[in-house]
């Protein structure tokens, strides 16, 4: 049976579900915290219902809704965000080779995190946005929606909110730029293997601006909210909500009072950007209340560990500078227009004549506004100024933000307390204070009659229309205050101005006929004196007030006088135009007070707090302005460097007219003189610097750039001097300098420096420094031509003679050749060897000879290089190719530098030191004939290699002249060296010939012949002097010609410059040269060295001649290079055989030497020997080759030997044929004699010197 529903529920109420446990913990976690009344789960869908037209604001409160839901998250994620680079391992020494890998490990791992901040910057410039345009779409006058609701009110406050703990939660996590700075550390080291990387880099430059500016959020959100100036009601709305909220307690939910006392200094800041919205603000919630609230609560929490405090941000978003400058720089801008238009009508009207007075007065009238605004303008800039300067002296730096240990207060304050940003916002409102004052100031005498007209019109209307309005209306029956009216007309009024040109009289107070007419006057340039507005004032206060100033209500307040409200508004706007007048009249003064920034100098508190009687220059402002610019070497600022002087005038203006202090004057000018001396050579520093590093990037090789993974640093960021080059009129303390001039003086003694500098360094260093010489020159020359289209420079190559000390029209040596030669002498000659496979000198390793002493080399300027550090560093790789030899590259440094000029002095005095050797090697060689014997046959294939070597060695019994052997090698590989080194300068001259050839051979009319011969296509004149003559003719023949005399001038030089060239074709062989003076040499030992034959055949046993010493030698060197490792031939190199194959060449014992040359028959010996082996024994190849164990080494030195000599024998036959040779000459000085010449060439040996018979 079934219980009824009754019974059982009064069953189970009957049990008990408490125990006897006490509550001691807190509610419970709840299972549901959403709030369904405070939010609407619907979004608001159901206020459509009740027909009240709010749309729009429930749209509008569902998009704020939102965004404050995604902002939380934002806010949570930054709030709980950690260092991850803490985190991160740090490889040992041995693992230094996977230091990429971590590279790229570390920056997956930051970029996730870093992706979520580029998040929270994309979010908060969407949200500032949608807020600003939802305020902008609920503040329009003409809004034809309802709204915004109280609901709508407190989602844009929460909105608000959100953003403002963002941009404080930026601030205050250290932990977010560390890791941002490793994430672009790892970027830059792992980007260099991908493509396509510029758009990362934009995002990254973005988001590192994002991150180090402080309170960006809110700047942001400033700027999209006054991008249209249509939201000060809704602020000011705002405002005076989150003011009687506070105040009368409606926030019932703390949450609530925390969120408006962090957001009203956030909406006062916004609401105040402007004097005309401050008073605006001001005039609905008094000041007072602000205070009171801030008083009251000056800490608020925002997070469980992080506050704020409303008025520091208050305070800093209002002092800085650097929080308005967009609003300034568009005000700026602005003003400017408009006052350049209304410069423009002004013109206009002063050209015009007969122009319509209407159009006249509202022309001046206007400009009359903008003058006034203009005045306003100076006057918030300049007081902003002096405002951040007092908040910054109140805000000292801390003790631990400095890098100094030890620092002056005044440092605190100024020097350390100001960031890179805050001195170039600084440094651009100074310039727009000191622009527009000084457009302001030019007009002065265009704008000063508008000016006075305008005035005069203004009190005229007043006192003869508005007054006389007055009287016959309010003041009709109240004598006492008529008589004030008529007073006030008595003193301003100007009845000659008047077109009815009518007595006083009739303006009296009793012709009720004239009641309802206005007067018409002409406006005249007749301004009302200090005394009649000090009257009009006086009157008017008399006239509102009753004589009783502290009257309820304020001077204006509509409280017993019994004026009307009409009246009283006309009274007030008169009267506060009155106290503009004497500023608009003392034009020039007034310009000169609010642009007077001299305050920024002084600091005469610290002096005496310090103790110290004067601060260094770092801590003077002005100074710090100029130095970040040079520093930061913007391209903005640049232009603004000298405007930071300005402040120095208005210093000693204010010292000696203000303060009368000569002393403080005196402090000024020494401060001033020093730091006009320290820009000046700055300023060279940095042109010089960058139009160098401009150099030194057009001139680098574009496949050394192509080949970089990172070659954008090697390319110089524009900057512009154009209008620095063209300050010649400074003032500076009444004086007026140069500056053009002091740059260019500068200018020049840089230049000389560096050449001076380059040239010591070449001096300090070796001969293979040349090629890195000639380019810094060169860089240094294209620089000169950079510079000198702006300036007026000394020539280049002047500068480089004087500073070669060269400028004399007899001298043929600088220093630079002197220094070729010395090292040549001291250290190239002695020290270095030749390598004739690679055509390079190379330094021996095996030590020196006659080593050179070096000083050590100065470090100069970095400027001095090439300008930037990576480009210094790029061309110090390149030189550093060339620094370890020298070979043809340094050959063309060298004919580069030394010129027409200098470089045949370098050839002559290479001759004579042959010429030296060759005579100091005679004695030498005798020692060594008398150590052989008398009589030297040919070895005896019997012996085989053994005997061969036994018998070469019974021969050259050297042991005892061991040093003089020795002495003969080194004297012929200088020799050699010498005369390789002039064969590298043959092939060097003869491509620059060619390459001369090639460029002025179709001006010479020169064309290639049948015969591979070149030959003149034109017989009377060259293609070049044709054309000049056909147009010199063409011109002179013209009557209009006035000077017929320099065309023909002209003519005459194109025929001597066709001459000229024609002449330097045909020149000479520097090498061919070298060899005759050589031979001409030796024909004053032939005898010694050359023994003619008796019989007139070849004597096969003599022991005498040059090319038995050489085969000795040549045989000894190789076989101690093979037998001690020690010698081996980096000591000598192949110049040997080049001296010794030349000589034996020049004296005719080529064959001789080939015959009779021990390597030879040595080599000889071992071909038979080896021939004759393989034939018995072909079939034991081990055992025929067993013979030349141990000779292996010396019989590839010895063929090796034999290839070079024939190699240069070779090369010997075909620029020097002996056996064409019909006579040759030299005289005993030493000159040539021109009478050579050859049968089989006729091109090269027609300017060689003759063989003396």
């Amino acid at each position: 049976m079934a219980i009824p529903v009754e019974e059982a529920i009064a069953a189970l109420s009957t049990f008990s579900l408490e125990d006897e446990q006490l509550d001691v913990q807190g509610l419970a976690v709840l299972l549901s915290s959403e709030r369904y009344a405070t939010n609407s789960p619907i979004e608001y869908s159901d206020v459509a219902a009740y027909r009240l037209s709010l749309g729009e604001d429930t749209k509008a409160i569902n998009q704020l809704n939102t965004l404050i839901q995604e902002g939380k998250e934002m806010a949570s994620l930054l709030y709980t965000y950690r260092s991850c680079v803490k985190a991160l391992p740090q490889l040992p020494d041995s693992m230094k080779h996977n230091q990429a890998d971590l590279y790229l490990e570390t920056y997956q791992v930051l970029d996730s995190e870093m992706s979520r901040l580029r998040e929270i910057q994309r979010w908060q410039a969407s949200a500032a946005s949608k807020l600003a345009a939802d305020m902008q779409r609920f503040s329009r006058p003409e809004r034809l929606v309802n709204g915004p609701t109280i609901t709508h009110f407190w989602s844009m406050l929460k909105l608000l909110d959100v953003l403002l703990q963002l941009d404080h939660l930026k601030n205050a996590k250290a932990s977010i730029p560390n890791d941002f700075s490793w994430y672009k550390r790892t970027f830059t080291q792992v980007s260099t293997q991908w493509q396509d990387t510029d758009t990362m880099r934009e995002e990254l430059d973005d988001l590192q601006i994002f991150l180090s500016t402080r309170w960006a959020i809110l700047l942001n959100l400033h700027a999209e909210m006054f991008r249209t100036n249509t939201v000060e009601d809704i602020l000011q709305v705002l405002i005076v909500f989150c003011v009687e909220s506070l105040e009368l307690d409606f926030a019932l939910l703390f949450p609530e009072r925390h969120t408006l006392l962090r957001v009203l200094p956030v909406l006062v800041v916004l609401a105040t950007s402007s004097e005309k919205e401050s008073e605006s603000l001001y005039k609905r919630v008094k000041i007072n209340r602000l205070l009171n609230i801030f008083k009251n609560d000056p800490v608020i929490p925002a997070f469980p560990d992080l506050h704020l405090s409303p008025a520091a941000i208050l305070k800093e978003l209002h002092y800085l500078i650097l929080n308005h400058m967009g609003t300034i720089r568009a005000e700026h801008d602005d003003f400017s227009i408009r006052f350049a238009s209304a410069m423009d009508q002004m013109i206009r009207l002063k050209s015009s004549d007969g122009v319509d007075n209407d159009w006249s007065r509202d022309i001046k009238g206007n400009m009359y506004d903008i003058v006034v605004e203009g005045f306003q303008l100076l006057s918030r800039w300049t007081g902003r100024i002096w405002e951040q300067c007092a908040w910054k002296f109140s805000r000292p730096i801390s003790d631990s933000q400095q890098n100094s240990t030890t620092c002056f207060d005044y440092e605190k304050v100024v020097r350390y307390n100001y960031t890179a940003e805050e001195r170039r916002a600084l440094l651009e409102l100074i310039g727009y204070i000191k622009s527009i004052g000084l457009m302001m100031q030019h007009c002065d005498t265009l704008v000063s009659e508008a000016l006075w007209e305008t005035i005069h019109m203004e009190v005229q209307d007043f006192v003869q229309d508005k007054l006389d309005t007055m009287l016959r209306t309010t003041f009709r029956k109240k004598k006492d205050l008529s008589r004030i009216l008529s007073d006030m007309r008595t003193l301003s009024a100007d009845w000659m101005a008047n077109t009815s040109k009518a007595d006083p009289e009739q303006h009296s107070l009793h012709q009720e006929t004239e009641e309802m007419r206005q007067n018409t006057f002409y406006p005249r340039p007749v301004a009302p004196t200090a005394a009649q507005i000090h009257c009009l004032q006086f009157l008017i206060c008399e006239l509102v007030s009753g004589g009783n100033l502290r009257k309820p209500g304020g001077l204006f307040g509509n409280s017993g006088s019994g004026i009307p409200v009409e009246d009283l508004k006309q009274l007030e706007t008169f009267f506060y135009k009155l106290s503009f007048f004497l500023h608009i009249l003392d034009y020039t003064a007034t310009i000169g007070t609010l642009t007077d920034l001299g305050f920024l100098w002084f600091r005469e508190f610290y002096l005496e707090s310090s103790r110290v009687i004067q601060f260094p220059i770092e801590c003077s402002l002005p100074w710090m302005l100029v130095d970040h610019v040079i520093e930061s070497q913007d391209a903005g600022l640049l232009e603004s460097i000298l405007i930071p002087f300005d402040l120095y005038n208005d210093s000693a203006q204010h010292a000696l007219t203000s303060l009368k202090q000569r002393f403080l004057y005196d402090e000024i000018e020494a401060e001033v003189d020093l730091c006009f001396d320290l820009l000046a050579q700055k300023l060279n520093e940095i042109i010089f610097t960058y139009y160098k590093s401009c150099a030194a990037s057009t001139l680098l090789d574009s496949s050394f750039t192509y080949a970089c993974d990172d070659a954008e640093k090697y390319f110089v960021k524009p900057l512009r001097f154009d209008a620095i080059f063209k300050l010649r009129r400074v003032m500076v303390l009444g004086r007026t300098i140069d500056l053009r001039s002091i740059i260019t003086q500068r200018m020049n003694k840089i230049f000389r420096e560096n050449i001076d500098f380059l040239l010591e360094r070449f001096e300090n260093g070796d001969l293979c420094g040349v090629v890195e010489l000639q380019q810094l020159l060169d860089i240094l020359e294209l620089t000169h031509q950079s510079i000198s289209r702006f300036l007026e420079l000394d020539s280049y190559s002047l500068m480089l003679s004087e500073m070669q000390e060269n400028l004399s029209l007899v001298s043929y040596s600088s220093r630079i050749s002197s220094q070729i030669w010395s090292e040549m002498q001291t250290d190239f000659l002695p020290n270095f060897i030749l390598c004739n496979t690679t055509q390079r000198f190379v330094r021996s390793i095996k030590g020196t000879h006659h080593s050179s002493h070096r000083s050590s080399a100065s470090t100069g300027k970095p400027y001095f290089y090439c300008g930037s550090h990576d480009l210094t560093m790029a061309y110090q790789g390149l030189a550093g190719l060339y620094r370890d030899f020298f070979g043809v590259p340094h050959m063309f440094a060298v004919v580069k530098l030394l010129g027409s000029r200098s470089l045949p002095a370098i050839i002559r005095a290479l001759l004579d030191h042959i010429s030296s050797k060759i005579t100091g090697l005679v004695p030498k060689i005798n020692a060594l004939q008398e150590a052989l014997p008398k009589s030297i046959g040919l070895l005896s294939f019997d012996g085989g290699i053994a005997g061969c070597q036994k018998i070469v060695h019974e021969i050259l019994t050297w042991e005892a002249k061991s040093e003089v052997k020795t002495e003969v090698l080194h004297d012929l590989k200088e020799i050699g060296s010498a005369l390789y080194w002039m064969s590298i300068l043959d092939i060097v001259l003869r491509q620059i010939d060619t390459t001369q050839f090639m460029q002025s051979a179709p001006w010479l009319g020169l064309v290639p012949g049948n015969d591979g011969q070149v030959k003149h296509a034109y017989s009377d004149n060259t293609p070049f002097t044709t054309l000049l003559n056909a147009a010199t003719n063409a011109v002179t023949s013209s009557p209009a010609c006035p000077n017929p005399s320099t065309f023909l001038v002209m003519s005459k030089q194109a025929e001597a410059a066709s001459l000229l060239y024609k002449s330097n074709l045909n020149s000479g062989s520097v090498l061919e040269y070298a060899l005759a003076f050589t031979s001409a040499a030796l024909d004053r030992h032939y005898s010694k060295w050359s023994a003619t034959p008796k019989t007139g055949f070849i004597d096969i046993t003599t022991s005498k001649d040059f090319n038995r010493i050489f085969s000795g030698l040549q045989y000894s060197y190789l076989e101690d290079s093979i037998n001690n490792p020690s010698k081996k031939q980096e000591m000598l190199g192949d110049s040997v055989a080049w001296a010794g194959c030349t000589i034996m060449y020049l004296l005719g014992q080529q064959q001789h030497f080939e015959l009779f040359d021990f390597s030879y028959q040595f080599l000889n010996v071992a071909e038979v020997e080896s021939a004759t082996v393989s034939h018995y024994q072909s079939s034991e190849r081990t055992k025929s080759s067993n013979f030349l164990q141990g000779y292996e080494g010396i019989l590839e030195a010895m063929r090796k030997a034999r290839r070079l000599n024939n190699h240069v024998f070779s090369m010997l036959r075909a620029r020097c044929p002996l056996e064409d040779k019909v006579a040759c000459a030299i005289k005993p000085s030493g000159a040539p004699l021109h009478r050579m010449k050859f049968i089989s060439t006729v091109s090269a040996f027609e300017t060689l010197p003759q063989r003396a018979t």
